[in-house]
């Protein structure tokens, strides 16, 4: 009969373990090699705009000028386009995931400027 079926189902359950994680309690662990969040670029960027281009949703606007990097995480699909085509491997895609995005915000990286040390003086 179909209902002791369900009633061993039902006790075999009861005393298994959750398959699925209990993930307020429990913190994630991320996949290896799973796509994350896609880091801000390293001071080696050069604002070549590749990036830019590579994006599939348009989710990255370079500055040449003013050397700055933005990104619209509402936009990023985290596919990973723009860390395969740096030329100077200054993309990552971490292994944590975003937080919950509601808003418009966009992230700002700024090129660290650094002033040229004054040369010694020629005797």
């Amino acid at each position: 009969m179909a209902i002791f079926a369900m009633e061993r189902l039902a006790l075999k359950w009861a005393f298994k373990k959750p398959v699925t994680s209990r993930y307020p309690f429990e913190p994630r662990v991320p996949l290896p090699h799973s796509r994350g969040k896609l880091e801000m670029p390293t001071p080696t960027c050069i604002h070549c705009k590749i990036c830019e281009k590579k994006c599939p949703t348009d989710a990255i606007t370079v500055d040449r000028a003013k050397k700055t990097w933005v990104i619209d995480r509402l936009r990023c699909i985290s596919c990973g386009a723009c860390v395969e085509n740096c030329p100077k491997d200054s993309l990552t895609l971490s292994e944590m995931h975003n937080g919950p995005v509601v808003t418009r915000d966009r992230e700002f990286a700024a090129a660290v400027v650094i002033a040229d040390k004054p040369s010694p003086p020629k005797v």
